[in-house]
């Protein structure tokens, strides 16, 4: 059972993103655009949309939202043709950080995201990719034994368990077998995706986590920025007054 508190991370991200619910339905509809282009709408071969769709259900995009964006990948309406680029470097206090990218100008999406990274002290100097693994996450608003037990039966990779949430990591390639028999059973996900998690998590202090959060803020707020992925442990950013 890890104690990474990743759940708690997920739900002050989520009400800022409230905040934001324009900007943030924006990025979820070029994902499923652009995994539509690249692979067809068909979710049982296309890995790629069938997690944009998932995340995007996650943060309760509109159904009508999501029709127009297959269309659009589908060619069926104009707009623009995104790419996928990843960017690697390291924040305040040392962090190492992945940004994935879907972006229309690869040199802009670029000195955008330099930018940010120069402005908080940091600096995209050295790969960080080999700090990080590629899992399935999927998180249970309740901590019910039963969905424990299973999760584990189905061959969960590990489980983290909240004050009122599960939160089950999985086999990329699993992410969605797990899901689907859990559901089967009558367990809802509040959100399920493909995410990376840090091998190893960088302590900090209470002062350095805020720091660390307004830099990796400032990276999400970025139009073409999807998904930004850290080694920070950000546990004693609650006791920050």
């Amino acid at each position: 059972m890890a104690g990474h508190n990743k759940w708690s991370q997920i739900k002050r991200k989520k009400a800022a993103n409230d905040k934001q619910r324009g900007k943030i339905i924006s990025k979820h509809i070029r994902a499923i655009q652009s995994a539509v282009r690249d692979g067809g709408d068909d979710t049982t071969t296309n890995l790629a949309l069938k997690n944009a769709l998932s995340a995007a259900k996650s943060d309760n995009v509109p159904s009508d939202n999501i029709d127009r964006a297959i269309e659009r990948g589908l060619g069926a309406s104009e707009g623009n043709a995104f790419e996928a680029a990843m960017y690697e470097g390291y924040g305040p206090e040392g962090v190492a950080v992945m940004v994935e990218a879907l972006t229309d100008n690869r040199n802009r999406t670029a000195s955008e995201v330099r930018h940010v990274f120069s402005k908080h002290g940091g600096n995209m100097s050295g790969s960080t990719a080999w700090q990080f693994d590629a899992k399935g996450i999927i998180v249970l608003n309740q901590t019910d034994e039963r969905a424990q037990e299973l999760a584990i039966e189905l061959g969960a990779d590990d489980l983290e368990l909240d004050e009122d949430a599960l939160t089950i990591y999985t086999d990329p390639t699993e992410l969605y077998t797990v899901l689907e028999a859990l559901e089967a059973e009558g367990f809802e996900s509040e959100m399920s995706q493909l995410t990376k998690v840090p091998q190893t998590e960088t302590p900090l202090s209470a002062s350095d986590a805020e720091k660390v959060t307004r830099f990796i803020d400032s990276l999400e707020e970025l139009d073409d920025v999807q998904n930004v992925y850290s080694t920070a442990n950000l546990e004693n950013l609650d006791l920050v007054t």
